[in-house]
């Protein structure tokens, strides 16, 4: 009897392992649902955070976030983007430069008209600028919370992914026609700030999660400005 238990506890633990969403993944019913504004939004947060991990030197870090706009895992995220004039051939030549391993000489032109290609799908997207800052910090706390634990990073990835958010909500919040923003602006700067200004290298010393969160509370409560 006490084997039978035991099977049935193991059965269980792995079924509900198995209905769980990978560490700091959005499942694709979750982007299909998304507003292609927040879509784009989170696309552009991935390859923010790879273009500050490839300046900063570290390639292999950047790869895997500057291919995301382009990864089959994520085909999701890309319904109804490329009315937007999203250019997918952009991200497939950074995959092959960084598989060929090329000088940072020769793939920094082309990061350039990724980034280039980003900030226009961004524009055209639209959206309400506070709906689409809120939701990412909501996803900043979300992986920062995964990707740092007990004071060390335990997964590079999301620890980046949260850096690239930020960044990508400063940028929206400067493009808000308004001069109530001030106050905003300084709230993200100040989040931006708790990761290393390099960038966020694999081998930082991470900001404790408890601060992070606590600084997007603060952009939260400053975006009553523009809403």
């Amino acid at each position: 009897m006490k084997n039978i238990f035991k099977l049935v506890l193991s059965f269980s633990a792995a079924f509900l392992i198995s209905c769980q969403s990978p560490s700091g993944s959005h499942d694709m019913g979750e982007m299909e649902t998304l507003p292609v504004e927040k879509r784009v939004a989170f696309m552009s947060g991935h390859v923010v955070a790879g273009l500050k991990l490839f300046r900063a030197g570290a390639p292999d870090q950047a790869a895997k976030h500057l291919l995301h706009p382009v990864s089959e895992t994520h085909e999701a995220e890309r319904a109804g983007i490329n009315k937007l004039g999203f250019k997918g051939e952009i991200f497939e030549k950074v995959s092959k430069a960084l598989d060929e391993g090329k000088p940072a000489a020769e793939v920094e032109p082309m990061l350039k008209k990724a980034e280039q290609n980003i900030n226009l799908l961004q524009k055209n997207a639209g959206g309400d600028p506070a709906e689409i800052i809120e939701y990412l910090m909501d996803t900043v706390d979300e992986e920062y919370e995964i990707g740092v634990k007990n004071g060390k990073i335990t997964d590079p990835g999301e620890y980046q992914d949260a850096y690239g958010f930020s960044v990508v909500a400063l940028n929206i919040a400067k493009q808000v026609k308004s001069k109530e923003t001030k106050n905003l602006i300084s709230a993200l700067n100040s989040l931006i700030n708790l990761w290393p200004k390099k960038g966020p290298l694999a081998d930082s010393t991470p900001t404790s999660v408890e601060k992070v969160k606590g600084q997007t509370a603060k952009v939260v409560n400053a975006l009553v400005a523009i809403k």
